[in-house]
């Protein structure tokens, strides 16, 4: 990860370590001998793909830089059910108070890269794109979006900044779609991207004739998107949005469309099960 990458991350850990270990960690300070030395094993406990461990890793570092740990397979690897995914070799007081944090952070980013392979599975084939929403955990964004590049996937903006997305709320404030475009094409500087949000076909006709960077086909039949395809014979990238699903996305792909958004990636994934198994440092 490059420099600015790595302060964010950085942040968002010593927050998750703050949260979590507070004025100590009073069990292993209270149990654990401070001079023992474990092994720790990171066990994956079922078959998906593995994202985080650039964050885990950093994750144990800042708890304590004398712990030692050696990544076994690379961040978008799929990995199967028992495999070690990282080993970690250090004071067993210091393992045991980042472990939580590090396996938060492993778990939800490899969950989302896993369902999100499933996804660029289904598509494989087609000219569609999977991409991202905005539908983040609060505070994580840089994390999820990363986790849905290791998946495989693109990702849409990253936020309110850096595209313009006309939804139907903006439609209906600014009196209608060309209304709208218009508004934003008085203060837009060159580079930003413009994409308008469509209903129907009516919808659709009016955003062509704009001449708008993309647009997004909200929750439209397979018929409709067959016919939004076939009228924009290519002039504008076409993204399909709305209740997309793994029984879905195949059909949908098959349509032509450019992109296809999915906002289960990242707004409920599903963890992946990984566990920290310690052992004897000699073992």
């Amino acid at each position: 990860m490059d420099t600015a990458v790595r302060l964010q991350v950085l942040e968002l850990i010593a927050r998750a370590l703050a949260e979590d270990v507070g004025s100590g960690d009073i069990t292993s300070e209270w149990i654990i001998p401070p001079d023992l030395r474990l092994r720790g094993d990171l066990l994956v406990k079922q078959v998906g793909v593995i994202a985080g461990l650039e964050v885990a890793a950093l994750v144990f570092a800042t708890v304590d830089p004398s712990i030692q740990f050696t990544a076994l397979v690379n961040d978008g690897d799929r990995v199967n059910r028992g495999t070690v995914v990282a080993r970690v070799v250090g004071p067993a007081r210091s393992i045991l108070t980042a472990e939580r944090t590090a396996l938060n952070f492993l778990q939800r980013m490899s969950g989302i890269a896993t369902d999100t392979r499933r996804f660029v599975d289904a598509v494989a084939g087609t000219r569609a794109v999977i991409l991202d929403t905005r539908k983040t955990c609060p505070g994580l964004r840089l994390l999820d979006k990363w986790a849905v590049r290791l998946g495989g996937a693109q990702n849409h903006r990253t936020g309110l900044y850096d595209m313009v997305l006309i939804k139907d709320n903006h439609i209906a404030a600014a009196g209608g779609i060309t209304q709208a475009v218009r508004k934003v094409r008085e203060r837009i500087p060159k580079g930003i991207l413009v994409e308008v949000e469509v209903k129907s076909l009516a919808e659709l006709d009016e955003a062509l004739a704009l001449g708008v960077d993309r647009i997004m086909l909200d929750n439209m039949s397979l018929d409709d998107i067959r016919e939004a395809v076939r009228r924009a014979q290519g002039r504008v990238k076409l993204e399909v949005s709305g209740g997309v699903t793994l029984s879905t996305v195949t059909k949908i792909a098959a349509t032509g469309v450019d992109y296809i958004s999915v906002g289960a990636l990242t707004h409920s994934p599903q963890a992946l099960d990984i566990s920290l198994e310690l052992y004897p440092q000699g073992a």
